[in-house]
């Protein structure tokens, strides 16, 4: 496998929450240009406010037009932002949603032409992004909707687990309606795939949760275990994936269990990640599992309260970076083993070497 440094496409998100203060922290260590070419679609006065508001001198940018432009050994930036911008730190405004999709949008299109090779998202505002162009619940929808390859999965990922969701960004009043079998076997099936192909798990075993209490307790609390999730676990198994459960999740988290199985499929929004977030809060990676292209972020949000206080830990950023990196790789080397089997292939030693010289 050639070992060429990959262009990493990084947006900058809302310009007034701790974007790119976790962009900056992150680019500051010169070795990550052993590894990659960043790229930011975001805006150099903006990045200027920031170095100067968290008094951060030894950082530059490298001003380019285009993707093609871009300098290996520097941190390159794309302006994708009007030019009288107006930062306010810790604030949601109507311009900060505008400037964050125009970033989104200029790095979307050069990833889908290969100006990229991966995109690395710095968090959102979901409100006021909102507009006639983005009329989604976060970037998972957005980018399914951009990237054509289907359905997607959100997958948030730590040492300590992997765990996906069958609805994402809906109302709890919903979600029962929404958990399907055939939802849950395409969710299964993107899992399971991209542990494979993305991870490099030969053979996934993966816990899926209930959705009621105990399981529903034999139908007690709920009928949804018993008419939809069991089906749908019972047919995906017939098809090859190690599918498990369903495990109430409360027992399921407290008793450890989680750390017997590759990866976790929750039912909701909160009932998986908040587990996650309370286990891996500052090191969590959330990828988008099932497209074409390799996406990542942070697993935080934008956190104003912080904002320009330069307390905000880059530790969630520089993991989404690696693992963007490392997906990539493995995609390479999963087409190449496919191609020819009776070929044994690792990843190149020094890009190895590399990486973890920078952590």
């Amino acid at each position: 496998m050639k070992d060429t440094k990959i262009k990493v496409g990084i947006t900058q998100g809302d310009i007034n929450g701790i974007g790119y203060e976790v962009i900056i922290k992150t680019l500051m260590d010169a070795r990550i240009l052993e590894i990659c070419t960043p790229i930011i679609y975001g805006s150099p006065k903006v990045a200027a406010y920031h170095k100067k508001a968290l008094n951060i001198e030894d950082f530059s940018l490298n001003n380019i037009k285009t993707a093609q432009d871009a300098h290996t050994k520097r941190v390159n930036v794309i302006n994708c932002t009007d030019e009288n911008i107006k930062v306010e730190l810790g604030k949601s405004t109507a311009s900060a949603g505008v400037a964050a999709l125009a970033s989104l949008e200029a790095a979307v299109k050069d990833l889908n032409e290969g100006n990229i090779d991966v995109l690395l998202t710095a968090p959102i505002n979901k409100k006021n992004i909102q507009s006639k162009d983005f009329v989604f619940p976060g970037h998972t929808e957005y980018l399914e909707s951009r990237i054509n390859s289907g359905k997607s999965l959100m997958l948030l990922i730590s040492e300590k687990l992997r765990v996906g969701v069958v609805t994402g960004h809906i109302p709890i009043s919903k979600v029962s309606e929404s958990i399907t079998e055939d939802k849950i076997i395409e969710k299964l099936t993107i899992l399971n795939k991209s542990l494979i192909q993305d991870f490099g798990i030969r053979k996934p075993k993966v816990a899926v949760l209930s959705l009621n209490p105990h399981a529903g307790d034999d139908g007690l609390i709920g009928s949804e275990e018993k008419d939809v999730i069991i089906p749908a676990i019972e047919k995906a198994r017939k098809s090859g994936i190690m599918a498990l459960g369903p495990y109430p999740a409360d027992g399921f988290f407290g008793s450890n269990d989680y750390s017997k199985f590759d990866a976790i499929l929750s039912m909701y929004h909160d009932q998986g990640l908040t587990a996650f977030k309370a286990l891996s809060f500052d090191s969590g990676v959330n990828f988008t599992a099932g497209l074409s292209k390799v996406r990542t972020s942070p697993a935080h949000g934008t956190a104003y309260a912080i904002a320009g206080t330069n307390v905000a830990s880059p530790e969630s950023f520089q993991k989404a970076l690696y693992m963007a990196i490392d997906v990539y790789r493995n995609r390479i080397q999963f087409e190449e083993l496919n191609k020819d089997p009776m070929k044994v292939k690792t990843p190149s030693a020094d890009f190895q070497n590399k990486r973890q010289s920078v952590k």
